[in-house]
């Protein structure tokens, strides 16, 4: 089995995340996926951002105290300047840079309809995209509102899962999820197996040491998400040939 690696927030830990920088040196180092987070602005535009604000991820003073980034106009928000040295990146300006599979991780419900109406007039975009997010409320309607698109629910562990009405099975369900992304706290392999008897993909995070990669071979997952996709593809080679020396 391979193990699909994606780059979080494009390769976070050498470009400033959610940057177009970011996402052109995750292609570069050959990930399958790049993860990103979508938003929606007062304009009712499409962006990306993690963060409910501009702060964290500041360049200078004009992205500092603006408040929630919602209230924003989609011109006003790419009028700062964030750590890339540029305002904030439109879901279509990504799309227009990459090539590679989108996790796209909706950040605020209100985004879906909006996605819906996007992906309608961009299939080939569609085509290439899981949207993914810890509300399965949005998942759900995503299911709904675009079908044609696959579906990961994001859990921190395995009992967040497990508390959903009708537990594990329920929330896939509900969700009408396609792949199951979970940390790795309570994660077991055969958890793993029977989530992948009912057609659905598996997919651990965060990566961020050799023994996260050990675990998530060991447990058959199907894919990783690092900060630094390079160092997770050096990883998943180096425990590959440590298990071909044990056979």
């Amino acid at each position: 089995m391979t193990l699909l690696i994606v780059g979080h927030r494009g390769a976070m830990a050498h470009k400033p995340e959610n940057s177009l920088e970011s996402y052109a040196l995750a292609e570069e180092v050959g990930v399958d996926e790049i993860e990103l987070d979508v938003r929606l602005s007062k304009d009712q535009q499409l962006f990306l951002l993690h963060d409910a604000t501009l702060d964290r991820t500041a360049g200078d003073d004009s992205a500092r105290g603006r408040g929630p980034a919602a209230e924003l106009t989609l011109a006003e928000l790419q009028a700062v300047v964030l750590d890339s040295g540029r305002g904030v990146v439109s879901l279509a300006e990504m799309y227009d840079a990459t090539s590679t599979v989108i996790q796209l991780e909706v950040k605020d419900p209100a985004t879906v309809p909006f996605l819906a109406e996007f992906f309608a007039a961009r299939h080939e975009d569609a085509a290439r995209t899981i949207v993914t997010g810890f509300d399965p409320d949005a998942l759900r309607q995503a299911a709904e509102l675009m079908p044609q698109i696959g579906r990961c629910i994001i859990v921190k562990t395995l009992a967040d899962a497990e508390r959903f009405d009708g537990g594990l099975a329920g929330l896939l369900e509900y969700t009408g999820s396609t792949r199951f992304a979970c940390g790795f706290p309570g994660l077991t392999k055969e958890t793993v197996e029977a989530i992948q008897a009912r057609g659905l993909d598996v997919h651990v995070w965060m990566l961020r040491t050799l023994e996260d990669m050990r675990a998530a071979v060991a447990l058959g997952a199907d894919g990783t998400t690092s900060d630094d996709p390079a160092q997770a593809q050096q990883w998943y080679r180096q425990v590959l040939d440590e298990r071909k020396a044990r056979v």
